[in-house]
């Protein structure tokens, strides 16, 4: 392989650890309390001057920042992207005060993966921007890999391309340097998603066929499931619905061994979709069938329209009305 030997112990994922102890106050570092508005009894000064903290204040404000983080961390990892950005923040205005580079790295990185998975593209971008201006300086490669990630993956929703491809090869260039094969997996195959919103198709199949390789190498199943699909797309944009299919294959295959149920869902769907294009109607039908009864288990009821919807198309095309009217 011509990236040379990967370390399969490395995670494309950060750590949030942070001990008490590195939320100590210099000697010089000061916060103000602004209580005034509420207080007829003490003067200005008693409000505006600053004024050092005690170390167990320090500690405090150190113990409250860190549950910040924590919770929305919790929030994140349970879908509540809403709420943990409510805590993140909290978490960065304490780290900010005490000016702690990489703790507010750290509370930057979360939250632009929260406004990614919120679709707020816009925010992800800024909170992705700040992190990487903020961490400029620092070794934690593994944050400059997710800023850099999330970053280029918001500009690819957002239409500009061409950062997103920059910001994505720096990620991949980082990623090389520590030869981290999970996060190399992400890296190649994002890049193959901007490429393929480019129309450079050739390009995009280039960087998912290295992501599969990789993916392999670590016997990444949900990785390589999630590529393969990706190839099947680049090929049926291409109109080579063959090759398309047999990607898409092996992706329902892995998704069944995983246990992946939407994974197997949109397998299903695009497996219909290119065998429409082959002309092969009965096949389209055999996988909306199985994608309907797949949809009805999981009492997914968008994906049951969507199924419902393509069956219709489908059965029309080759006259059998009858099902046409079995499925409305």
């Amino acid at each position: 392989m011509s990236e040379g030997g990967c370390d399969s112990t490395c995670k494309n994922t950060v750590s949030v650890q942070i001990s008490e102890n590195d939320f100590v106050l210099g000697k010089h570092d000061t916060i103000t309390h602004n209580f005034y508005e509420n207080s007829d009894e003490k003067s200005y000064e008693d409000f505006y001057i600053e004024k050092p903290i005690s170390k167990k204040e320090a500690e405090d404000y150190s113990s409250r920042a860190t549950r910040f983080l924590q919770h929305g961390i919790q929030h994140q990892q349970v879908g509540e992207f809403v709420r943990a950005i409510e805590s993140l923040q909290q978490a960065l205005a304490l780290f900010q005060a005490f000016g702690k580079l990489q703790q507010q790295g750290q509370a930057l990185s979360c939250l632009a993966l929260a406004a990614y998975n919120l679709q707020d593209y816009k925010s992800a971008v800024v909170y992705s921007q700040e992190c990487l201006s903020v961490i400029k300086d620092s070794k934690n490669l593994q944050m400059k890999i997710q800023a850099f990630s999330y970053l280029g993956n918001a500009q690819r929703h957002l239409g500009r391309y061409e950062e997103a491809v920059d910001n994505l090869q720096q990620c991949l260039h980082i990623c090389r340097e520590l030869k981290d094969c999970r996060s190399i997996v992400a890296a190649f195959n994002n890049l193959g998603l901007v490429y393929k919103a480019l129309n450079n198709l050739p390009q995009a199949i280039e960087c998912q066929e290295q992501s599969l390789e990789f993916a392999r190498q670590l016997k990444d199943k949900w990785g390589e499931e999630q590529v393969l699909k990706n190839l099947g797309n680049a090929y049926y944009a291409l109109g080579e619905n063959i090759t398309a299919v047999t990607y898409y294959k092996q992706s329902l295959e892995i998704a069944r061994e995983i246990d992946d149920k939407r994974a197997q869902e949109e397998s299903l769907g695009k497996l219909g979709v290119a065998h429409e294009a082959l002309g092969d109607y009965q096949k389209a039908i055999d996988y909306y069938e199985q994608r309907l009864n797949l949809a009805r288990n999981i009492k997914d009821s968008r994906t049951e329209e969507q199924a419902l919807a393509s069956l219709k198309v489908a059965c029309y095309a080759i006259g059998d009305y009858e099902k046409v009217r079995q499925y409305n």
